[in-house]
Order: C-alpha cells, then structure tokens, then sequence
C-alpha cells in the first residue's frame, strides 16, 4: 500500500505542477492546453479505475486546494457521477466543501455539485436540502430552482413544485417555465376536483391559464367543471377552445364533445360547426365526428357517401373499418369475411401506440401531460398517420 500511496502523491504532484504552469504561461495556445489537460484526466482515470476508495480518498486530500486547483477536483467528481460512480464523486465533492482552504466564491459551485450527486444516488431528502440553500445564489440559483421543480414533479409533491416555480417565475421571462408552472398548477386543480372542491380547481385551471394561455389541459379541466355544474352548452363551447391552443389535441376535444353531446345534446346539431373544424384542421377523430354527425341530421347514406369521399383523399384505418361496418349494415352484409376484416382491423387497432412525444420519441395508448421519459409537458400528443389521426 506505501508504494499505491506513493504514485498517488507522485500523480497528483504532477497534476498540481500542470496546473500551476498551465495557469502561469501565457504564451501557450489553447489547443495544446486541452491537450494537456486531457492527457491528466486520462491518466487520472486510469488511476482511480485501479485502486481501491481508501486511496482515492487519500489522493483527493494530499490535493491541494485553492482557486487554480478546485476546477480539477470538479472535472474528478463530474467524471465520477457520469460514469456512474456516485459514491466516489459524493466523496470528493464532500472533501472539497469541507477543507477550509476552499474560496468562498467556489462554495455555491461545488454544493451544487454535490446536490447532483445526492440527486443520482437516490438521496433526495439530502438533495433537497443543498439545492434549497444555494437557491438564492445569483450564479447557480435558477438552476438549483429547477432541480427542486424536477425532484418534486418525481415525488408528485405539486404544492412544492408550485411554490418554487413561483418564486423563480417572478423574475424569470422564460416561456418553458410558465408552461411549468401551469401544468404544475393543473395538477393542483385535478386534484380539488378528486376531492369535488369545485371553486378550488376553477380557481387554479383559470390561473394556470394566465400563466399559459395554451394550456389545453386547464381548458378540459374547465370543461369537466361545467359538466358537473350542468352548464352542458357552455361545456361544449369550452371544449372547442383547444383548437385555438393547440389543434393537435383537437382529437381530445372532440373526443370528449361527442360523449357530451350523445348524453346531453344533440349530436346532429354539430354538422356545420364539425364541418368547418374539419376543414381547418382535418384528423380522423374529426371525420368520424362530423359522419355521426351528418348520419343524425341526414341520414347513414349521406354520411357513407361523405366518408367513402374523404377516405379517397385522407385515408385511414378507422375510418376504413367505420365505412365497411356502416356500408355492411346498410346493405344488410353480415358476411363472415367482412365479420373478420373488421375484426382483424379492431385487432391492429388496439395493439397500436396512440400518442407519442415529439421531444423524445417515447409512445404509449394513454395521454401522460408530462412525458415519462424526458420529464417535459405537452410534449406527447395524439399519432397521426394512416393507423391513427
């Protein structure tokens, strides 16, 4: 072990000199710098990769410490929690804040630091509790803000999440944040309305509004509220707002429109207003929309003729099994074969992924407002395609 000990403090000797002298010449460009630079952290690897954490440890603290020397401390533990080996970047990081030769204006830094550790070890409480005490740094606070928001999102802590989103939405400008801030205060509103707190979730659906006025979620929430007030006109009015925010989650809407209207309303009153939705923003959930429709004010010839013309031009498989089921009952065509491509078709259907995030690929058959995988909002919508919208 004295001869480990040995070449860990020829090693770092060597690596306080090249950066002493790195620091010092300033005639030396910046390529053969990096070189330099990467040539120690390869070494540097190679020697925490073979020896044992006592002397890793033994090699951070023979480090000395000041303003020259704390970035390569730094460069150690973010390589460490990049490969993996969260333990030895906690390690260091934790060795580097308690030395107190350590400037003060690297202390926000290295706690920062040391917060992602905990964060990638699954250490939450202790994460929070760093990221909490450097949030009003001016240099690493926003970051140390959006840190707390993520780790509260994955413990679906929304009062938390909400209230440091507040914060830093005071002097922020930063659209993504308010679209944040406004899913998180949807949370909030969905779960008053668990409980049948209607003023509460009206309340906040509204201010998550102001803080984004396309948050189609807040819409539907809005929705939801005057159907279970009985305002069932005002409900269907609402639900068509979401094509001004977004027309990509039109399908949502309609979705949702249909079922009120086939409960409370009347369905074939919605032929014109269906059809110049249509028209501006075609998808299959709308065509099926506006045949139902038609098929209710006109009659089931007139919507085979209106869906078999817009198949030729806007093909779809639901549309398709639609046509053969509602041209099959009109002509009274019970067959086995057509029995079995609408089954085969329903088949295709249901095993098919629905939504899919635009940002990371992830897909699924439910609607999730924040994506499983990337942790971003409003970033799944609804498939289009053939086999979809």
């Amino acid at each position: 072990m004295d001869i480990v000990l040995q070449w860990l403090l020829l090693t770092a000797a060597v690596a306080a000199g090249w950066m002493a002298g790195r620091l010092g010449s300033n005639n030396r460009n910046s390529r053969s710098a990096i070189s330099d630079e990467d040539s120690v952290r390869d070494r540097l690897q190679f020697l925490f990769t073979n020896y044992s954490d006592q002397a890793v440890e033994n090699f951070v603290q023979s480090l000395a410490v000041n303003k020259d020397t704390v970035s390569l401390h730094l460069s150690i533990g973010s390589h460490f929690r990049n490969k993996g080996e969260t333990d030895r970047a906690i390690l260091i990081h934790q060795n580097l804040l308690a030395r107190p030769e350590l400037p003060g204006r690297f202390s926000p830094q290295v706690t920062m630091e040391l917060a992602l550790d905990y964060l990638n070890a699954g250490l939450l409480d202790r994460a929070e509790a760093l990221f909490h005490q450097i949030m009003g740094d001016r240099e690493y606070g926003r970051d140390a803000a959006l840190q707390l928001i993520e780790l509260y999102q994955q413990e679906r802590e929304w009062s938390k999440a909400a209230d440091v989103a507040r914060t830093l939405a005071k002097g922020d400008s930063d659209v993504p944040l308010f679209k944040t801030l406004a899913y998180i205060t949807c949370e909030l509103a969905e779960k008053a309305l668990k409980h049948d707190d209607r003023w509460t979730a009206q309340k906040l659906a509204k201010e998550a509004l102001e803080y984004d006025r396309s948050c189609v979620r807040a819409t539907l929430i809005l929705m939801s509220l005057l159907i279970r007030q009985g305002s069932f006109r005002e409900a269907g009015k609402e639900s068509l707002k979401v094509f001004d925010q977004n027309p990509e989650f039109g399908p949502e809407a309609i979705d949702r429109l249909m079922k009120l209207e086939r409960e409370h309303g009347d369905v074939g009153r919605l032929v014109k207003k269906l059809r110049k939705l249509y028209e501006k923003y075609p998808s299959t959930s709308l065509l099926l929309a506006l045949v139902e429709s038609v098929e209710r004010s006109s009659g089931r010839p007139a919507a085979i003729d209106l869906l078999r013309q817009e198949l030729e031009t806007r093909p779809s498989v639901r549309g398709l099994l639609r046509l053969v089921e509602m041209a099959g009952y009109e002509k009274g065509m019970t067959t086995d074969e057509g029995r079995l491509v609408s089954r085969i078709g329903h088949l295709l259907l249901s095993n098919r992924p629905v939504y899919r995030c635009v940002s990371c690929g992830f897909s699924g058959q439910q609607l999730h407002w924040l994506c499983p995988s990337c942790k971003q909002w409003e970033t799944i919508r609804p498939i289009q395609g053939v086999e979809a919208e």
